[in-house]
């Protein structure tokens, strides 16, 4: 059986007040190519398909449209999962209806958890579909009050279904969850103070493949069966450095798994950039199009950085100054090192705006207005 397990789509999200639906529907479309060209006997999507409980219209437009093209379009069937930014009842809305046309939502917990049935030419694999579930509401679905954490709530749901299982059948689980271990970036909801959100991967023992969502990172979880796809897009300059994708796997007779990770090309790539105002200026680093965290190594003061900057690169969503802060002007203590902060200013909007730079007199005439405010400010607070 060959399968695509994909998570964390965060539809309707925004990236510095800046709306990723256009690039979550060029990624989508990517994936959608991959199922079209056949060989995919199912689709998993492990939670996280929106960005909120409350999701923009043009958000469910989108999951509208990529879903019937998938199951009704290619014939594929389709196993979604809410994780810990959706709203249960809302992604489970219709799944009794849906479910039989090939869309199989979990959204609640409903016990007792009954995997779905596919058929390849070995025998049958039992998909079982885990979605993210609060200890609270494990303690309440379970009846049992003694569950602390969530650990302790998933190894107790996940007991429930192995009590399910069909001994000697592949089995493949769909989570949601923080892996012990695991890296993570920026753009991940903690599920909970300190490291009580996280869970043991030996509690995925026992099934061929687990197909993990939460972390945006593309990673294995303690063991080559138990993966994270990773998120859809890149949702922090934390993950500047991730491949973004989604894992296609083959589950061979035996239950053993190989595992592909297919590469999304984004309609823009997020990058952070590096070095002086002068260089980034004249010679532009990659694409101009790109969202971009640009990293300013000049240690002086400079008039309007990012509006100059967004000038050749539109998408500037973030600029930090590391060279001010390691101890540069805004850094330096002391009324003098302030007073050096503003005369730098004044003199580098003044170059700006005549193109010259300060004569000499007029830089005396300029550092005894300084000293005559430095005075007044003395005097008013006597």
């Amino acid at each position: 059986m060959r399968f695509l397990h994909t998570a964390d789509w965060h539809l309707g999200r925004q990236f510095h007040n800046v709306s990723l639906i256009e690039d979550q529907a060029h990624a989508l479309d990517q994936l959608v190519a991959v199922v079209n060209d056949g060989g995919i006997d199912a689709v998993l999507v492990a939670g996280d398909v929106f960005d909120r409980a409350v999701p923009p219209p043009e958000a469910v437009n989108l999951l509208d449209d990529v879903l019937g093209r998938i199951v009704l379009g290619a014939g594929v069937p389709v196993f979604m999962i809410a994780g810990n930014h959706d709203s249960p009842a809302r992604l489970s809305f219709g799944a009794p209806m849906l479910a039989g046309q090939g869309l199989h939502v979990s959204g609640r917990i409903d016990l007792p958890v009954a995997p779905v049935t596919l058929e390849d030419r070995y025998g049958p694999v039992d998909i079982f579909s885990l979605p993210y579930v609060e200890p609270a509401v494990a303690r309440l679905v379970l009846d049992a009050p003694e569950l602390q954490g969530h650990d302790a709530a998933l190894r107790a749901l996940i007991a429930t279904l192995t009590a399910q299982r069909t001994e000697g059948r592949r089995a493949v689980l769909m989570a949601h969850c923080f892996v012990a271990g695991s890296g993570e970036s920026e753009s991940e909801r903690p599920l909970s103070v300190g490291g009580a959100g996280s869970v043991g991967a030996d509690a995925f023992a026992g099934f061929d493949y687990v197909a993990l969502g939460h972390l945006h990172g593309p990673q294995r979880a303690g063991s080559e069966r138990v993966r994270y796809s990773g998120s859809l897009l890149k949702y922090s300059f934390s993950e500047a450095h991730h491949s973004k994708g989604f894992n296609v796997v083959e589950l061979d007779r035996s239950g053993a798994t190989r595992c592909e990770q297919i590469a999304i090309r984004p309609r823009r790539d997020v990058r952070i950039v590096e070095g002086s105002m002068a260089s980034l200026m004249q010679e532009p680093a990659g694409s101009r199009d790109d969202y971009l965290l640009v990293r300013l190594s000049d240690s002086g003061a400079i008039l309007d950085a990012m509006g100059r900057l967004r000038e050749v690169y539109p998408n500037l969503l973030h600029l930090e100054r590391p060279g001010l802060e390691r101890g540069g002007t805004l850094r330096q203590g002391g009324r003098e090192r302030l007073r050096r902060s503003e005369r730098e200013l004044f003199a580098s909007f003044f170059e700006q705006m005549t193109g010259e730079a300060l004569l000499p007199s007029q830089q005396a005439a300029l550092d005894s207005v300084l000293a005559d405010l430095d005075e007044a400010a003395r005097e008013a607070k006597q």
